[in-house]
């Protein structure tokens, strides 16, 4: 009876295994294939990788050939022919040539640099940071200057809570405010400035100056 049982057995497992040749003949090939799919896969997503590396060290170089020029038109130009790929890195480009084409202090530098900046700013397709940094500069690039009052309307949506550039807004509204004769109003918002946790030691620090400058005058005595 053992050696029945054990006769049944290895035919089992021969059938078992036939089964598993046969199925592996047929099939086999997807397994192979997705072996090949994931391999393949993961051998493009690195060579993708590497030229993205590649492609954002090109850019940082150029840039950096680029503001070695000898003047501000000359750097101007040379960023100017510098085409990164990727939208971040365009908008870095296009404002870096506006800041360069600003420091020509030439009309047409600065009509440059107005349209540069618009142009970042008007970019649907950037995030915030760079759409509001250029909004910011592109109101502080106007010629002539705006008055205090176009001034601080520009600024006034940048400067909402949340808003990455909202403590750099604020205080060019404090600075139209104080143009414009509203020292009150100037002194209020560089009080919050002082205390802002969020602005930048060099920005409180101004704040402060300004408030100094601001301060409202000491009453004259009344003679006895």
């Amino acid at each position: 009876m053992a050696n029945t049982d054990s006769f049944i057995d290895e035919v089992t497992e021969e059938v078992r295994r036939d089964r598993l040749f046969r199925l592996l003949r047929r099939y086999g090939w997807i397994a192979v294939a997705a072996v090949v799919g994931v391999v393949g896969w993961a051998a493009w997503s690195e060579w993708q990788r590497s030229q993205a590396i590649a492609a954002a060290r090109a850019t940082g170089d150029a840039l950096l050939a680029a503001l070695d020029a000898p003047d501000a038109a000359a750097r101007a130009a040379a960023v100017a022919a510098v085409t990164p790929p990727g939208l971040a890195a365009a908008a870095l480009a296009r404002l870096i040539e506006a800041n360069e084409a600003m420091d020509t202090r030439t009309p047409e530098g600065r009509a440059r640099a107005r349209d540069l900046y618009a142009a970042v700013a008007a970019d649907a397709r950037l995030a915030p940071e760079w759409r509001d940094l250029a909004a910011l500069r592109a109101a502080l690039a106007a010629a002539p200057p705006l008055d205090p009052a176009a001034r601080r309307a520009a600024m006034e949506p940048l400067a909402a809570p949340g808003r990455p550039y909202r403590v750099m807004a604020e205080e060019q509204i404090a600075l139209a405010l104080a143009e414009a004769g509203d020292a009150a109003g100037a002194r209020a918002i560089l009080q919050r400035l002082v205390a802002d946790g969020e602005a930048p030691q060099g920005l409180r620090r101004r704040a402060a100056q300004m408030m100094l400058v601001l301060a409202e005058p000491a009453a004259p005595a009344s003679g006895g």
